[in-house]
C-alpha cells in the first residue's frame, strides 16, 4: 500500500475513486445520457454546482477514469471521453440500479433503465461497453448493429413517460 490510499483493499480503492456524492452520477450521465461537455454535465437532475462539477471531473481524469481534450468543433470547450477503466463499470452500474430498484423508492420512469439493463444482462452490458469503447476511445464499431443500447434504454424511458403523460401521473 502507498501513503496516497487508506488501505489496499480493493473496495477502499474503489470507493476512494468514485465513493464521493457526485463521481458516479457524472460517469452515469456520460455512460448513459452520452454527455461528454461541462455544460452537458451541469443540467444533471441533481444539480451539481459548476465549482464541483469542476473538482470532480479534474478528480475523475487524474484518476484516470476520464480523458479530457480540446474540442474540435469549439476551440473553448473541452471533450471528455471515458476511458476503458470507466467503461469497464458498465456492470457495476448495472448491479447498482438493479438493487437501487429493488430496495429504494424510485421513480418509474428513473428506474426504466435499471429494468432493461437487468433484463439484458451480461450480453447486453458487453454491446453497451462495445459501442461505448466506439464513441470514447475510437474502437472499431460492434459487429452486429440495430438499434444501440442506449437508444433501447432512451426508448424505454420515453415509451414510460408518454403513458404517464397519457394518464396525466407524468412530473
Amino acid at each position: 500500500m502507498d501513503a496516497a490510499h487508506r488501505s489496499g483493499c480493493p473496495i477502499n480503492l474503489a470507493v476512494e475513486v468514485f465513493g464521493d456524492r457526485w463521481s458516479l452520477l457524472l460517469l452515469r450521465d456520460m455512460i448513459f445520457g452520452g454527455k461528454r461537455h461541462f455544460r452537458e454535465l451541469m443540467k444533471s437532475e441533481e444539480a451539481i454546482s459548476s465549482n464541483m462539477l469542476a473538482d470532480r471531473l479534474k478528480t475523475l481524469v487524474e484518476d484516470g477514469m476520464l480523458t479530457r481534450a480540446d474540442d474540435p468543433s469549439h476551440k473553448q470547450k473541452a471533450i471528455y471521453s471515458l476511458t476503458e477503466m470507466a467503461i469497464d463499470l458498465v456492470p457495476i452500474m448495472a448491479h447498482l440500479g438493479a438493487w437501487g430498484r429493488r430496495w429504494l423508492p424510485v421513480s418509474e420512469e428513473l428506474s426504466i433503465r435499471a429494468l432493461l439493463l437487468e433484463e439484458g444482462g451480461p450480453d447486453m452490458w458487453e454491446r453497451f461497453m462495445q459501442e461505448l469503447r466506439e464513441e470514447h476511445l475510437g474502437a472499431p464499431p460492434p459487429k452486429s448493429r440495430g438499434p444501440s443500447v442506449r437508444a433501447t434504454l432512451q426508448a424505454g424511458y420515453l415509451a414510460v413517460m408518454a403513458r404517464k403523460s397519457a394518464e396525466g401521473t407524468a412530473g
